[in-house]
């Protein structure tokens, strides 16, 4: 490798559009690695890197130890729970995200939940494939015009399934704490500042918030006793935002009619796990994100992310701390 020439470290699941980029430049060493790659593989990988992409790869102290000349982290998505932030900030290295490359797709996936737990597809799908055809008016849909939808962190991806419920006729409460009300309101919303008075209210709740220590649990024994009996929980956030068995006891008990997750506490989830078991939760395999398009997005938008700092001129909107470039 010539003197000049920087090493960036990219997973080979990254999309072509993301090798296309960092390719076009002859200053650039693209080394691809197995995201399944061991600790001690990837840390020699690390020792001379200064720039890595990161799927579902951990990040944390012993990583960053062994990345010497590690200029820049870039995530292929917008989560970080895998990644020691405060450790990078407190080296002046900047974690990236894609930013809005796949707020679409999992504010799509959000409100598909929505539509296939209300119109109830995976029984009937399942009453037809097994012969029970005679059983349908036992399981009839419901409409979602009218029904009400609490849509909790109002993100790239929550203002985007908030829109999208709306165009249904939905009614649409929002709750974040960190967004001012009066945004909320002049996006066209209802704003509550109450996550817990405003649950008893709505027929579906939507999770699109980080995970984070102040967010673990968000949905525990008490906050799902407080939903209204009935209602549907969709989560295409992290899974680490529900207590799993409380939502399998208010499934169990029908105070929550059905749960919609793209994501779960442990991925993939062990044989036996309760949740597979229940008619009441559609399931799919952290997909909500990644689609035709948003491959190609995230994978552009990660480059550019990765070049742009090593270039000199961060993107900083892409920054999960910019302070970093103060």
């Amino acid at each position: 490798m010539a003197s000049n020439t920087k090493k960036v470290l990219v997973p080979e699941t990254l999309g072509a559009e993301g090798f296309t980029l960092l390719r076009a430049r002859p200053d650039i060493e693209t080394v691809p690695y197995d995201p399944a790659l061991g600790a001690a593989a990837f840390h020699a990988l690390l020792a001379d890197a200064a720039g890595v992409a990161l799927s579902f790869t951990r990040f944390g102290a012993a990583e960053l130890a062994a990345a010497p000349a590690l200029q820049v982290v870039a995530r292929i998505g917008v989560g970080f729970d895998a990644v020691d932030v405060p450790a990078l900030s407190a080296r002046r290295i900047p974690l990236m995200v894609v930013g809005t490359a796949n707020s679409t797709s999992v504010a799509e996936q959000a409100v598909f939940f929505i539509l296939a737990l209300a119109k109830r597809v995976a029984v009937l799908d399942r009453l037809v494939r097994d012969g029970r055809w005679g059983e349908r008016f036992a399981y009839l849909p419901e409409e979602v015009a009218g029904r009400s939808v609490l849509i909790v962190g109002f993100g790239r991806i929550g203002t985007r399934a908030a829109a999208r419920c709306a165009a249904f006729g939905m009614r649409v409460f929002v709750h974040d704490p960190f967004v001012p009300a009066a945004a909320i309101a002049a996006a066209g919303f209802q704003p509550v500042p109450d996550l817990d008075a405003a649950l008893g209210e709505a027929d579906f709740v939507s999770l699109h918030c980080p995970l984070n220590e102040t967010t673990r649990g968000l949905f525990g024994t008490a906050r799902l006793a407080r939903m209204k009996r009935g209602a549907f929980l969709v989560n295409t956030a992290r899974g680490g935002l529900i207590d799993e068995a409380a939502l399998q006891a208010a499934l169990n008990s029908g105070h929550v009619a059905g749960a919609a997750l793209d994501v779960l506490g442990t991925e993939p989830p062990p044989r036996g796990h309760p949740l597979l078991a229940l008619d009441s939760v559609i399931l799919a395999p952290h997909m909500a994100g990644v689609t035709v398009a948003s491959v190609a997005a995230m994978a552009a938008a990660t480059a550019r992310n990765l070049l742009s700092v090593l270039d000199g001129a961060p993107i900083q909107e892409n920054a999960v701390d910019p302070t970093v470039f103060a």
